[in-house]
């Protein structure tokens, strides 16, 4: 795939006297926080889409900006072609991965939830859904869908044409829209959600599990291998609830949990005999929770204790 035209051979620009920037630079860091979302969304892996930023920034220094007229507009269109790169490679990792794969949660700040468009973009509800797409549906889908950019810009972005890029554009919403939660609920309403399974998980209460958790749950929790997870989606009520009680009650382990924002959403840091074991994220629906996302695989727990900043504009 060619790169947008304006790329030159020129090298990294330097720093201008008395510590100011140049103008580069400066146009990279007013998009950076944009561009690691797009990246995100699109990979579901922050180490990788941060692989893809240093790379989008490594072409970036090389173009003339005296062609480029949209400086967003082009550094996005090579974000999306340098995570497109990786989302391939990433395709063949998953594919060896041990166990049920998970997107790297994201410890991220209060006003990301109070957003509803980003937080639900983010959510891992959605990012589940959105690994069942082809890596070209994928960004398709996150560009329009998500940020709102036009076809023709889609286009030059992904080596399609405007038409096409239309056709790929309502079969990935076609496909989501089938898939996605039914209906969104509001923050109040999921932390009420979370706070009753909270209460319910450090109490061992079966009840209380079944009371919040609905028919249809699925729980999902991912491990790498490195740790224990169910090797499969678990599904039902009765057979998630079960199995957390069962699990706690057989290890005989002092669980506490703490309720923080996780890409958006409410989730939990759960810590077994004192140490920090893992996130678990929830999808709530009609005030009870249709999807458990449990995150243990310690590879993927590196952006949980600082928040990273997330926009979509």
């Amino acid at each position: 795939m060619n790169e947008p035209k304006g790329a030159t051979t020129g090298t990294a620009e330097p720093v201008a006297g008395g510590g100011r920037t140049g103008p580069a630079t400066e146009a990279f860091l007013a998009h950076r926080n944009l561009l690691f979302t797009v990246a995100y969304e699109m990979l579901g892996s922050a180490a990788d889409a941060e692989d893809a930023l240093q790379e989008t920034w490594l072409r970036w220094v090389k173009v003339d900006l005296r062609q480029v007229s949209d400086h967003r507009a082009y550094l996005v269109r090579i974000a999306t072609r340098r995570s497109l790169d990786r989302l391939r490679v990433m395709r063949r990792r998953k594919e060896e991965y041990v166990g049920p794969w998970l997107p790297e949660p994201l410890l991220t700040a209060p006003d990301v939830a109070d957003d509803v468009e980003l937080a639900e973009s983010v959510s891992m509800a959605l990012m589940l859904v959105l690994e069942t797409l082809s890596p070209t549906e994928r960004a398709v889908f996150v560009l329009r869908e998500v940020f709102d950019i036009g076809y023709e810009e889609i286009a030059a972005a992904v080596g399609k044409t405007p038409a096409t890029v239309r056709q790929i554009a309502h079969r990935a919403r076609r496909h989501v829209d089938a898939r996605r939660p039914r209906q969104a609920v509001s923050p109040r309403q999921a932390r009420a959600a979370l706070e009753s399974f909270q209460r319910a998980l450090e109490t061992r209460d079966l009840q209380g599990l079944l009371d919040v958790l609905a028919p249809e749950v699925v729980l999902v929790s991912d491990g790498g291998g490195v740790k224990q997870a169910a090797p499969w989606p678990i599904t039902g009520a009765d057979k998630v609830a079960r199995m957390i009680v069962r699990g706690l009650g057989k290890a005989r382990i002092a669980l506490t949990s703490e309720p923080t924002v996780v890409n958006g959403n409410p989730a939990l840091l759960l810590h077994v005999d004192g140490e920090f074991d893992g996130v678990i994220a929830v999808r709530v629906e009609d005030a009870r929770i249709t999807g458990l996302y449990y995150v243990r695989n310690p590879q993927k727990l590196t952006r949980i204790a600082s928040e990273t900043p997330l926009t979509l504009r």
